[in-house]
């Protein structure tokens, strides 16, 4: 929301473009069988500590933004093009471990009903509409954002990053505490 707020909605796509990637590679390891990977504690420590500093790192570039940002007054430097937003959008989806523990309890309880193990043309239309069913969430959202950015302002998209960012940061320390916790 932040990019397309700011005028970027290519952008917005590409972040899109990521997220719908790492979840049609997670969905095809979960039908490949390799949710039983993270059973293995330390696999899961260390994707728990990844996913927490990725998470914090976006969240503190987030809320430094808050407070320095201008509508338009962004440096050419700082202002995210697709190509980097899909780099960030690949390397935050991917070390999400709720991103990972969802996928991995989606396809456990998948195999258990057999579902998705049938042949490989439902396999491929599952990993199909995975991927479709990730894109399209987020060519709604950037489309809808698009459509009404022009109604925020300065302030507006300040508040906006603020929330974003302490949000962030909240989950981040969230998900380092149990991965901690869990350990």
């Amino acid at each position: 929301m932040r990019s397309v707020l700011r005028g970027a909605f290519t952008t917005g796509m590409a972040i899109g473009a990521g997220a719908a990637l790492i979840d049609l590679l997670y969905a095809g390891l979960g039908l490949a069988g390799a949710a039983s990977l993270l059973e293995i504690d330390a696999l899961r420590l260390a994707l728990g500590a990844l996913g927490a500093l990725v998470l914090a790192t976006i969240g503190f570039r987030t809320l430094w933004a808050s407070f320095r940002v201008r509508l338009g007054g962004e440096l050419p430097a700082e202002v995210a093009t697709p190509r980097r937003a899909f780099a960030t959008a690949l390397a935050a989806t991917a070390s999400n471990p709720l991103t990972i523990a969802t996928w991995a309890a989606i396809f456990a309880a998948a195999s258990t009903a057999s579902l998705g193990g049938g042949s490989p043309t439902s396999a491929a239309l599952l990993l199909g509409g995975v991927a479709c069913g990730t894109l399209t969430a987020f060519t709604a959202l950037s489309t809808l954002v698009a459509l009404v950015r022009g109604r925020f302002g300065p302030r507006l998209l300040a508040v906006v990053d603020g929330v974003a960012g302490a949000g962030l940061l909240g989950f981040a320390g969230l998900l380092g505490w149990r991965t901690a916790h869990d350990s």
